[in-house]
């Protein structure tokens, strides 16, 4: 769906570097994750997909063709800085936006009215943007970006002021989107959504894109090779044994269950035929690396990066 290539862009006359050759390509009707530190350079690339601002240097292609103002009508995009006129009613308000984006009164209208289902709130049409909460709010300024029905939605930090109910209820209307086959692009800072949402990331850091690639793919990259191993019935002899032949962390032993973390990259069998000697094994995990720790990883240490 849309197609990075070797993007840059500066500010202060080349003294500010907010991309540097920034590549990535989002495939259709996934959830993509953009991800990096304040001031990494995600809302520029945003900011160029929208024609707020033109990059330097590289191309972007939607769809295979080249970034133009048509596509603006195929796109719904979701500021982090919210941007709603207070003292205008909902109602006008996405009937004006709806407008804006080439609908026509009446499927605006229609629009608006299949997600004031969806979302609980029928009865906002009249009242001002400034008699709704930050959260009721927010659910507006949802509204307002896929009403037109973009085939391309980048959201910026969507779940920002919403209640865990309002959150899972906003997620699920996302991901049901994606199953009608909108190409979404997500930015945030909140790795749980990240890890519940996204097919495939993206991690940029001063500027550059560190790594990138498919949920899981990325998150074996960085794993440790650490598993925890719960036991019980367990023979005090054999188990002595076996800490003398591994590298345990973390032992505990609570209510006659044993549970360690061990360091192992050899062949798993033997690992478990080692550990049936031991007691019986209640549980046998690989601990694979949350995104919020390969987050923090990548960033800490770049050299861990990897590339598509």
């Amino acid at each position: 769906m849309l197609q990075a290539k070797n993007v840059s862009k500066t500010y202060n006359a080349g003294k500010k570097i907010a991309l540097q050759d920034f590549s990535i390509e989002v495939p259709t009707g996934s959830v993509y994750g953009l991800l990096g530190p304040n001031g990494a350079g995600k809302t520029s690339f945003i900011r160029i997909i929208n024609q707020i601002t033109q990059a330097d240097t590289g191309e972007i292609f939607i769809n295979g063709e080249k970034l133009n103002p048509n596509h603006i009508k195929d796109i719904g995009y979701m500021p982090e800085e919210r941007g709603l006129y207070k003292n205008m009613t909902v109602g006008d308000q996405l009937l004006y936006f709806g407008e804006l984006k080439g609908m026509s009164k009446n499927h605006a209208l229609e629009q608006a009215k299949y997600w004031f289902d969806q979302l609980e709130i029928d009865h906002w049409w009249k009242k001002k943007l400034s008699e709704l909460s930050k959260g009721m709010a927010q659910k507006i300024q949802f509204v307002v970006t896929v009403l037109h029905q973009p085939k391309l939605l980048i959201l910026d930090e969507p779940f920002s002021g919403f209640d865990p109910v309002n959150a899972n209820l906003v997620k699920d209307q996302i991901l049901k989107l994606k199953e009608q086959g909108t190409t979404i692009i997500l930015s945030t800072h909140r790795m749980e959504s990240v890890e519940e949402m996204c097919d495939s990331v993206a991690l940029i850091n001063n500027s550059k894109k560190i790594l990138d690639g498919k949920i899981f793919e990325v998150r074996e990259k960085f794993k440790q090779n650490l598993y925890n191993i719960v036991l019980s019935e367990v023979n005090s002899e054999q188990l002595d044994v076996l800490k003398n032949k591994y590298n345990f962390h973390d032992v505990t032993d609570k209510h006659g269950l044993i549970s360690f973390d061990l360091s192992y990259n050899e062949d798993q069998n033997l690992l478990l035929n080692d550990l049936m000697k031991v007691g019986k094994i209640r549980s046998f995990d690989e601990k694979i690396p949350s995104m919020n720790e390969v987050f923090i990883t990548a960033v800490s240490s770049p050299q861990s990066s990897i590339g598509s």
